[in-house]
This record gives C-alpha cells, sequence and structure tokens, in this order.
C-alpha cells in the first residue's frame, strides 16, 4: 500500500511541476525601480545571500517571486534537490534539509540560516524594500 501511495504522489509532481513553473513565470511580478548607484549597491549585499530551494516547491516559488519583485538579481540559488553537494551544505549548516532557506553570510564570516518563506520575505523586505 506505501509503494502505491508513494507512486501516486510522484506521478501528481510529475504532473504538476510543470504547471507550477508556467504559472510562476506568468505571475512574476514587476520589479522596483532603482537607480544605477542603488541597484549596485543592493547587488553587492546580495553577493553574500543564497537561497537553497527545489525548483517546484510553491513556497520556493513565493521566495523567488518577492526576490524578483525586490530586484534582487544576485543573489544565488541553489538547487538542493537535484545538486548534493548544496544539499549536503544546506543539512550541515542549517541543521536540516528545508526549503526555502536564505542562507545570510555576516560581514564578520558568520553564516545565519533563514527557514520559512514568509520569514524570508519579510527579512528581504525589510532589508532591501523602498524605505531601505
Amino acid at each position: 500500500m506505501r509503494i502505491i501511495i508513494r507512486t501516486f504522489f510522484r506521478g501528481l509532481r510529475l504532473v504538476l511541476a510543470p504547471v507550477v513553473l508556467i504559472a510562476e513565470k506568468l505571475s512574476t511580478p514587476q520589479s522596483v525601480e532603482r537607480t544605477p548607484e542603488e541597484q549596485a549597491e543592493v547587488d553587492r549585499a546580495c553577493e553574500n545571500l543564497a537561497l537553497y530551494q527545489f525548483r517546484t516547491c510553491p513556497f520556493c516559488v513565493k521566495v523567488r517571486k518577492e526576490i524578483a519583485r525586490l530586484g534582487l538579481k544576485k543573489i544565488e540559488v541553489r538547487d538542493a534537490q537535484l545538486d548534493p553537494e548544496h544539499r549536503k551544505a544546506l543539512a550541515e549548516g542549517g541543521g536540516r534539509i528545508k526549503v526555502p532557506c536564505l542562507k545570510i553570510t555576516h560581514e564578520d564570516g558568520s553564516d545565519e540560516w533563514l527557514y520559512e518563506s514568509d520569514a524570508i520575505n519579510a527579512w528581504l523586505h525589510k532589508r532591501f524594500g523602498k524605505a531601505a
């Protein structure tokens, strides 16, 4: 019975994956406008960020949309589902394989691992929103 249930959900994921990706492309918002100097400063700040994600995870899609809306083009996106090195780094650094996870490398070299899409979006908006 367990094999039947597992097979059903794997098949369902195969069917829904293209739908999720197409919906993301069609509904990704326009990015905010910044001056070239402001965008360069934001790009420098984003070099210390990495998003661990699964391509078709709806919560990861939510975070990627916020990244696009805020115009954060320099955040490295790491696929923890298909890349074993990124999966291992997520497990060792963050303590668990759960996505989305934003790795924040601070100026002192310490790493902060931020889980949960709402928490990540709130942090990104606080750090890079128009008021920032």
